[in-house]
């Protein structure tokens, strides 16, 4: 890490709740500003740039899962920690969908948060520091040129990949060992506007292990994340 102080944008409007994970974020040494509600915290998102945001879900004005929607149509990367008293696996299911890295439910451990922040920190500056990809690219057997839009695939053969193709095969290796959410996907490769179905995504997904794995049905290294998205692991 660099000697900059971390900064953390803190979106809670329980007072108490604040308070106490402000003052335990500071003593962590973090560079905390606050915000008490949705609009606030887009806002703060737009005029300065922090390294992480912890976003209560029950929030005044906008809603917490709204907000995060609302950073990623923006393309913004920024790590998000989601704090939510709604503990169903299909609230939980819901904000990663809708772009967080993290979510943990009320009440909670302090040092666990603490843990789960420096994970995020460590996210945020390999975002920061990351190189942008090489015009060739090759794992295993297989070579990409994304410049020239085609591959080598396993057998050695040339494939001509679609301007999709390449869009979303460059999404997943920019962001390999993490699942990339399918709304993230639509969003990067689609556009706002055009939204397909996931059977979509899917199919270019099958396309992919077609060309590059050499068992099909066991992947090394591009896989389906049920319910939240998929995954290029090398």
């Amino acid at each position: 890490m660099t000697n900059k102080r971390i900064s953390i944008l803190l979106v809670e409007d329980e007072e108490n709740l604040h308070e106490a994970l402000k003052l335990n974020l500071e003593l962590e040494e973090y560079e905390v500003t606050s915000a008490y509600d949705g609009v606030e915290a887009l806002k703060a998102i737009q005029q300065e740039h922090f390294d992480l945001m912890i976003l209560d879900v029950m929030l005044p004005e906008l809603d917490g899962i709204s907000v995060c929607e609302t950073i990623r149509l923006q393309n913004n990367d920024i790590p998000i920690l989601i704090l939510s008293a709604r503990n169903s696996s299909a609230d939980r299911v819901l904000g990663l969908k809708k772009g967080a890295d993290d979510y943990l439910t009320k009440p909670f451990n302090l040092e666990e948060l603490l843990l789960r922040v420096s994970k995020l920190v460590e996210k945020s500056h390999r975002l920061a520091t990351r190189k942008p990809l090489e015009q060739i690219y090759r794992f295993g057997k297989n070579q990409v040129d994304f410049k020239a839009s085609e591959c080598i695939g396993k057998g050695g053969e040339k494939i001509t990949l679609t301007r999709k193709e390449i869009m979303l095969l460059k999404l997943l290796v920019e962001n390999k060992n993490e699942v990339v959410t399918r709304e993230k996907i639509l969003q990067a490769v689609w556009g706002y506007n055009v939204y397909p179905t996931t059977r979509t995504i899917d199919n270019f997904i099958l396309s992919f292990r077609k060309y590059f794995e050499e068992d099909t049905r066991n992947p090394k290294y591009f896989h389906s994340v049920r319910g939240i998205g998929y995954k290029f692991t090398e």
